[in-house]
């Protein structure tokens, strides 16, 4: 008898101990959800700079699938890598969405410089989507205007039969470097066809960039016309030379070969994993970037990082304490670069999502490179523009810490600009811009080139943003500056 009374009170002291156990976990637990938004932070970075998988990620992605044109096997190989690299992060699910891409082969491009007496190649490269010349040479006397604003001002007479050159630089004295681009990104998409309505019967564009080099960028151009004439890109370095042949001489023909094929439609898949919200399942926030790239280099700044940011983002939020209230999606696009049916398809989805009460409340699209963070932008269009601006203002103490200071009205991005329509705010990533048209778009966007901390100081930032929006949502509850 008094030994099975001893085992009963054996029995409730091991009772009391497995209680004091549970409730002590229970504690923890919810002392982990009054964690302040400083220290979430905090330990996102922590994660992101110490434990990152962000480096490594996309030495993976580069090496094991570069140059991924849309409709390429290399593409095809980065949809089921990625797809394993948000495995790997801990997503709840991961699917792969279909979508119909253009696919374009640049085959080989050829270009002889041909003077008086002396010939010698010309350092250049097809732009994406340009007509090839069937195996023939192609030979023409080169005039040089100084844009397409010129070239739309021109008289037919004075280009027909000829080969336009036109050579206008990113201007220099703007400090966002995005903005010298844009103001002549018109030469390179629209050059060709404005030239081949006049009867030129090619275009050379002097490559987007600030860097003074022999690395001729690619990117693509689009016909509005049913005359198609070839269009190339020479490096800047071959644009001065060319333009001061022009002027010592008046007379400069250019030889041109390219194996460009246009393959039609092919099938693709844009990349989703989703962490699954714990309070707000059915609200939905996004990270994402283009799985897509040009196939001149290996995609590392554009948009491998992007991509990178977002799988490392999931990953993050996978191991933090406190799983997010919201869902949180990695999205990897296919198709920005000469297309954007990735973006659309997504779109078209999220659409229908909404008929089914599942709701996206913010995007985030990081697609300027792995550069030092500097801050974030908005798209002050839309339903969701004046959220966006009230977020960024009321976590600006919050971020600023990690030198996130700058907010701009820059848009949020090609793909996740595509989800206007569900009224979700929408973000874009802004690193440092300064060095990103070295490599845009050049053979020399490799892996190499990516630094690696400044790659996790960018993973960590996206997080940190994405974390934000999934504890509060867009319109919740946002705590108010002091």
């Amino acid at each position: 008898m008094r030994f099975f009374s001893f085992c009963i009170i054996r029995f409730r002291v091991l009772l009391l101990a497995f209680g004091c156990l549970v409730l002590g976990s229970g504690a923890a637990q919810a002392q982990e959800f009054k964690k302040t938004d400083a220290e979430a932070i905090r330990e996102i970075y922590d994660r992101a700079l110490v434990k990152g998988a962000a480096y490594e990620n996309l030495r993976r992605l580069c090496k094991e699938a570069p140059a991924r044109l849309s409709g390429s096997a290399n593409a095809e190989k980065a949809v089921h890598l990625t797809a394993q690299m948000l495995r790997e992060a801990g997503a709840d699910t991961v699917w792969l969405q279909p979508v119909m891409v253009p696919a374009w082969e640049r085959g080989e491009t050829e270009a002889i410089l041909k003077i008086p007496g002396n010939q010698r190649p010309l350092e250049a490269v097809a732009l994406g989507g340009s007509v090839g010349t069937n195996g023939q040479w192609l030979e023409a006397e080169v005039i040089e205007l100084p844009g397409i604003e010129a070239l739309k001002l021109i008289p037919a007479d004075k280009v027909a039969g000829k080969i336009v050159f036109l050579n206008e630089p990113m201007e220099p004295r703007n400090v966002n470097t995005f903005a010298s681009y844009g103001a002549c990104g018109g030469n390179r998409v629209f050059g060709a066809d404005e030239a081949g309505k006049k009867g030129a019967v090619a275009v050379l564009v002097r490559s987007l960039t600030l860097s003074h080099d022999n690395h001729p960028h690619t990117g693509v151009m689009i016909y509005r016309s049913e005359l198609k004439i070839p269009g190339l890109a020479i490096s800047t370095v071959e644009s001065a030379r060319l333009s001061e042949l022009l002027a010592a001489s008046g007379s400069v023909r250019v030889g041109l070969r390219l194996g460009c094929r246009d393959l039609g439609m092919k099938p693709s898949y844009n990349v989703i994993g989703e962490l699954r919200g714990r309070q707000f399942p059915n609200e939905i926030v996004v990270a994402g970037g283009h799985l897509d790239s040009w196939d001149t280099g290996e995609g590392a700044h554009d948009d491998g990082a992007g991509c990178i940011h977002s799988i490392e983002a999931l990953r993050i939020l996978a191991q933090m304490p406190v799983r997010p209230k919201r869902s949180f999606r990695c999205v990897l696009f296919m198709n920005e670069e000469n297309g954007g049916m990735g973006a659309e398809a997504y779109a078209e989805y999220a659409d229908k999502e909404q008929a089914k009460g599942i709701r996206h409340v913010a995007a985030i699209e990081s697609d300027r490179g792995g550069f030092t963070p500097r801050g974030f932008s908005y798209d002050a269009q839309g339903m969701g523009g004046t959220a966006a601006k009230q977020f960024l203002d009321r976590f600006s103490e919050a971020l600023t810490p990690y030198q996130l200071q700058l907010i701009t009205t820059e848009g949020s991005g090609a793909d996740v600009g595509k989800l206007q329509s569900t009224g979700a705010a929408l973000f874009g990533f802004l690193p440092d811009s300064q060095r990103y048209f070295d490599v845009h778009h050049a053979e020399t966007d490799r892996f190499e080139n990516v630094h690696k901390r400044e790659l996790e100081l960018g993973a960590a930032a996206v997080t940190s943003l994405s974390y934000l929006l999934c504890q509060y949502g867009i319109n919740g509850s946002v705590p108010a500056k002091k």
